[in-house]
C-alpha cells in the first residue's frame, strides 16, 4: 500500500505544476489511464472474441432448434460448440477482472486514515473543492448537492449518465440487430425442417437463462451511478475514467460488428 501511494505522490507532484490543488486528482486520472492501455490487448482480443461468437450463430440457431424442448441439452450442446472451436463465452469480461485489482488499490489507499505508521495525507487532497478520500455523503453534509463540494459530485454524475445513455442507446441498437439477425438465421434453418418455429420451438434464448441477462445488460451502465455514489472520490474518478474510456474504446473495436453485444460492467 505504502508503494502504490509513493506512485500516487510521485505522480501528484509530476502535475502539480500545471493542476495545482487538484494534481493528485489529474494523478489518478493518468493512472487510470496507464492501467486502461495496459488492458487493451485484452480488450482487442475480446473483440476478436467477439467476432468469433458470431461467426458461430448460424450453428448455434442449429442447436436451438434441434434441442429447443431440452435446456439442459442445448446449453451442454452450445458449450461444447464453443470448447470444440477454442471460444471462451467469457472473455469479454477479462479486461474489467484485470482491471478490479488497481480499482481496490485506489479503493482501500483511500479509505485507510494510515498508511503503515504514518496519517494518510492523500485523504486532504482534492478535486476542485471535494476531498478525494470523502463520499457524496460527506458532500450532502456540506453545502448540499449544490455547495461547492457537491457540484463536483453533479458534474460527475453528469458525465456518468452520458456515458450510461450513450451505452444504453448503443447496446439496444446492438442487441436488436443481433435479435435479426438470429432470427434471420433460425429462419433460414426452419426453411428446411417442416412445423419448427423461427428461433426454436419457443423462442428459445441461445443459452437458458440469457433471456434475462439481456434485459438487464443495456441498463447495467447506469450502475455506474451506485459506484460513483457511495466509493470515495478517488475510486469514484478511477471509475468515471475508466468508463469513459471503454464507451470510446467500444464504439471503435465493434464498429464493425453491428449484431455483436460485448459484455458491459461497472469498470467497463
Amino acid at each position: 500500500m505504502s508503494a502504490f501511494a509513493s506512485l500516487v505522490e510521485g505522480l501528484a507532484d509530476l502535475l502539480d505544476p500545471l493542476f495545482h490543488d487538484s494534481a493528485t486528482a489529474a494523478a489518478i486520472i493518468l493512472f487510470t489511464a496507464f492501467v486502461r492501455l495496459l488492458v487493451h490487448p485484452l480488450s482487442r482480443a475480446s473483440a476478436r472474441g467477439q467476432r468469433a461468437r458470431a461467426a458461430l450463430q448460424p450453428r448455434i440457431a442449429e442447436l436451438r432448434r434441434k434441442h429447443g424442448k431440452n435446456p439442459e441439452k442445448l446449453q451442454k450442446a452450445v458449450m461444447e460448440l464453443h470448447a470444440a472451436e477454442k471460444v471462451s463465452p467469457l472473455s469479454g469480461c477479462l479486461p474489467s477482472l484485470f482491471q478490479l485489482p488497481a480499482f481496490f488499490l485506489l479503493y482501500h489507499l483511500f479509505s485507510n486514515s494510515r498508511i503503515g505508521d504514518e496519517a494518510n495525507s492523500l485523504l486532504a487532497h482534492k478535486l476542485f473543492a471535494a476531498p478525494l478520500g470523502d463520499r457524496w455523503a460527506d458532500a450532502l453534509g456540506d453545502g448540499g448537492i449544490f455547495g461547492a463540494q457537491g457540484l463536483v459530485y453533479v458534474g460527475l454524475f453528469v458525465i456518468v449518465t452520458a456515458v450510461a445513455t450513450f451505452n444504453y442507446r448503443r447496446t439496444k441498437r446492438m442487441m436488436a440487430a443481433s435479435a435479426a439477425a438470429n432470427g434471420a438465421t433460425a429462419g433460414f434453418g426452419t426453411a428446411r425442417t417442416a412445423g419448427a418455429a423461427p428461433g426454436g420451438q419457443d423462442g428459445q434464448p441461445q443459452v437458458p437463462g440469457m433471456g434475462a441477462i439481456t434485459r438487464i445488460m443495456p441498463l447495467m451502465s447506469f450502475f455506474t451511478l451506485l459506484t460513483v455514489a457511495f466509493v470515495p472520490l478517488a475510486a469514484a474518478l478511477y471509475v468515471v475514467t475508466s468508463t469513459t474510456w471503454s464507451a470510446i474504446e467500444r464504439a471503435a473495436l465493434y464498429r464493425d460488428m453491428p449484431g455483436t453485444v460485448p459484455a458491459a460492467t461497472v469498470l467497463g
